[in-house]
């Protein structure tokens, strides 16, 4: 019995030292090829080449026109800016010397006008101090107040044609951009701040205001 045993032990040996074998192989056969492939990796990366003299000084030439490329881009931007600053500026001034031009032509005889008011007013009152009974009798002073009247109507219009109106705000509220108070003075049923009077008549010129009323104003 005993040697029966040993003879089947002996004829196990050998097949069990194959399978080991076999098993150890097959581990360093897996192994050798991930060594293979990361051989074949390694190789399949080379270091990049070095550069030459000429492509090293090719490079340095293109990065040196990249940065004269920038600087100019940002000059452009700022001639740009000035160009259209230049401009606006430029409309700018336009517009200002056409308003000029304009106001010079519409108020260039404000002087003027303001020296006619002074003829305009004594006609006035010319025509104010002429007694209405005298009218009636005196056949020469009547014809010499409807010439005063005919004259100062006809001053009317030429004022008017050329933008010249009277302001005479009586009953108006007061406006110091407009008049110019005398007086002040209670007056039943009127509220304060009313013109109650006016002593002399303004005038403007194209909404310009080139003499104010003289009124008196309730307080």
């Amino acid at each position: 019995m005993a040697s029966t045993c040993l003879r089947v032990s002996q004829g196990l040996i050998p097949s069990f030292r194959g399978i080991v074998r076999r098993k150890y192989l097959g581990a360093n056969s897996v192994g050798a090829v991930r060594n293979v492939t990361t051989s074949t990796d390694e190789k399949a990366a080379p270091p990049p080449p070095e550069l030459s003299e000429n492509e090293k000084k090719l490079s340095s030439e293109i990065e040196s026109l990249n940065k004269d490329v920038e600087t100019f881009k940002e000059k452009i931007g700022d001639l740009d800016d000035k160009y259209k600053r230049s401009l606006a500026d430029t409309e700018n001034m336009r517009k200002r010397l056409t308003k000029q031009i304009e106001d010079a032509k519409l108020f260039g005889i404000q002087g003027f006008c303001k020296d006619l008011l002074t003829v305009s007013d004594i006609l006035q009152k010319a025509t104010e101090c002429v007694p209405a009974e005298e009218l009636k009798t005196n056949s020469s002073l009547k014809n010499l107040y409807e010439g005063l009247t005919m004259t100062e109507a006809e001053l009317q219009k030429v004022f008017k044609r050329h933008g010249l109106v009277p302001v005479s705000p009586l009953g108006e509220k007061f406006n110091p951009n407009h008049h110019e108070a005398l007086f002040e003075q209670p007056v039943e049923g009127k509220e304060p701040g009313t013109v109650i009077a006016v002593t002399k008549i303004g005038y403007k010129l194209h909404e310009r205001i080139i003499r104010p009323a003289m009124v008196g104003v309730a307080k």
